[in-house]
């Protein structure tokens, strides 16, 4: 079978396996974020936390919780990192550095897990299981009640209450992420992926000295990894690791995990609007956009240029032969097009092209299908984008889902879109401009600038995953990239929840003869055209300089 045959039957496998659970999954989905009732362990969870999960919360008051459980969230894990020495299961190492355990903690807590330190050699136990790994269950919860919260925006009317904040946090773990990471952690450890607490030990002689390993719950960090869209691996290698993902299999499940929840979201968004039709509308935009970033990976990467990329018949170099490139392809583009950042290839040594693709993914804002909630907000405020640009071409109000896009409405919209481009932008700029950061960059040119370019690109997007090369543990990149992180994360949340808010304060618009059908062909067109056109205009320049540059030069 040639490879590229067995990439093509891979993503036409993927396809089917994700078409199976759509709609069983994301009528769940709504029902969990619907149902007024509360199960006897949820209950427990809001008497410790003294919450009233049947209080409603207007957008302010959501905003608050979602800060302060945040907020508490980056305290606890710094202080578990700067304290790992003189914990229990900690395998000998020592606490982490100020710098370093401010950017893990941020990276964790903002669903982004960039990674600046080795893991096997840097957390112990205690670290990986009671810090990382909790943070990748309430870090995904979060985003999908923000999500919910948009959601309900549209669908009530003349209220300004989006939900409970801590119901919707505890339904999203309990419910949701909890049980399906369980059944995905069997699954994987039955595949072969390693599961226990053994410490380091050694495995035999490698050129001349021994080599070590420590063992860790990698499957069950594994699987809230990819399903949450969280991305931080318990190797420093992630997902190319045999440890985390051993055969083409784990490879592919780890692929339909990632993209599971974000898809099934959409199919939510639509029943719980009302119209199932406005969900598949979104779901063509998405599922169009991840195709041909997945075709067009392939194409790059198995084209040959050259006799050495013809007699490996495409760009190998980077990539996991147990997994080829095809699977790796799709792999790096369901990761890049999602906030998850796992890798189970490197990003650095695709093409010029392959690598600009990838930055591409989430310079888009990583929409297609995006993170766990953050994938559908985001593509929600593009449609409201292309509504009202839509609404400027005939000459009429722009209204979605029944409701008005005004000033208010606009100006929420615009200042989302615009957060994430001036932090990539201007850090970016600040790093080159700069004496110090440049030592980071491993290679010069274009391809420096691609790393460095990344690296931002990937933490203010809220993705994580690394382009390889850039050493990242300095002071430098550990504060900016973490601030970056926040910023990135919490800033746009606080304008979609203020959107939230003032979607639901309207009264809902009759449907007229001159209504934009957004559940149409047509309009899914034109939000695809607005994310694309919005984003080339936005990053073409930074492209141009970067991988751009390396491809046409190639």
């Amino acid at each position: 079978m040639s490879p590229v045959l067995a990439g093509v039957l891979q993503l036409l496998a993927l396809i089917a396996a994700l078409a199976l659970a759509y709609v069983p999954l994301g009528t769940y989905l709504a029902k969990v974020y619907s149902s007024p009732k509360h199960l006897r362990i949820e209950k427990w969870i809001y008497r410790g936390i003294g919450a009233d999960p049947d209080t409603e919360m207007r957008w302010p008051a959501y905003l608050r919780g979602v800060l302060a459980f945040s907020l508490a969230g980056v305290l606890f894990l710094y202080l578990l990192q700067r304290l790992q020495g003189v914990l229990p299961g900690s395998l000998g190492f020592a606490a982490i550095d100020p710098d370093q355990a401010f950017n893990t903690a941020v990276s964790f807590v903002t669903n982004i897990n960039w990674q600046s330190y080795y893991g096997e050699q840097a957390m112990g136990h205690i670290v990986q299981t009671a810090g990382l790994a909790v943070q990748n269950f309430v870090s995904a919860a979060v985003g999908i009640a923000v999500a919910v919260a948009l959601v309900r925006g549209f669908a009530r009317s003349r209220t300004g209450e989006l939900g409970n904040f801590w119901a919707d946090l505890v339904r999203g773990v309990v419910r949701v992420l909890v049980p399906i990471a369980a059944i995905a952690a069997v699954v994987l450890v039955a595949c072969g992926v390693i599961q226990n607490f053994s410490g380091i030990h050694e495995v035999g002689q490698f050129m001349g000295g021994s080599q070590q390993w420590n063992g860790g719950a990698v499957a069950s960090q594994e699987a809230i990894k990819e399903l949450g869209t969280n991305g931080g691996g318990y190797f420093n290698a992630n997902s190319a690791h045999p440890f985390e993902n051993p055969t083409p299999f784990t490879n592919l499940f780890e692929i339909f995990l990632i993209l599971l929840i974000p898809f099934a979201l959409t199919r939510t968004f639509g029943l719980m609007v009302g119209s199932v039709k406005q969900g598949y509308a979104i779901l063509a935009t998405m599922a169009g956009i991840w195709l041909a970033f997945t075709a067009l990976m392939m194409w790059t990467e198995f084209a040959h240029h050259g006799p050495a990329l013809e007699l490996a018949g495409g760009s190998t170099e980077g990539k996991e032969v147990r997994f080829g490139i095809g699977a790796s392809s799709i792999f790096a583009v369901s990761t890049t097009l999602t906030s998850t950042g796992a890798v189970d290839s490197f990003h650095s040594s695709y093409t010029g092209l392959g690598g600009g693709i990838t930055m591409l993914g989430m310079m888009l804002g990583e929409i297609a299908p995006g993170g766990v909630g953050s994938g559908l907000y985001g593509m929600l405020v593009m449609a409201v984008i292309a509504v009202f640009i839509a609404g400027l071409m005939v000459g009429r109000t722009p209204e979605y889902l029944g409701k008005k896009i005004g000033t208010r409405e606009i100006k929420f919209a615009a200042c989302y879109i615009l957060i994430t481009p001036a932090l990539v932008l201007v850090l970016t700029a600040c790093a080159m401009a700069l004496p110090t950061p440049g030592d980071s960059m491993t290679n010069s040119g274009a391809h420096g600038f691609s790393e460095i370019l990344y690296a931002y690109t990937s933490a203010s997007n809220n993705n994580g995953s690394a382009f390889a090369g850039l050493n990242a543990d300095t002071q430098w990149f550990n504060t900016t990239l973490g601030l970056a992180m926040l910023l990135g994360r919490f800033l746009p949340m606080v304008f979609v929840l203020a959107l939230a808010g003032a979607l639901a304060e309207q009264k809902p618009v009759p449907v007229t003869a001159g209504t934009l059908r957004t559940e149409k062909p047509l309009f899914a067109g034109l939000l695809v055209g607005a994310v694309l056109i919005i984003t080339g205009l936005t990053y073409f320049p930074a492209l141009a300089l970067g991988p751009l540059a390396e491809g046409l030069a190639a």
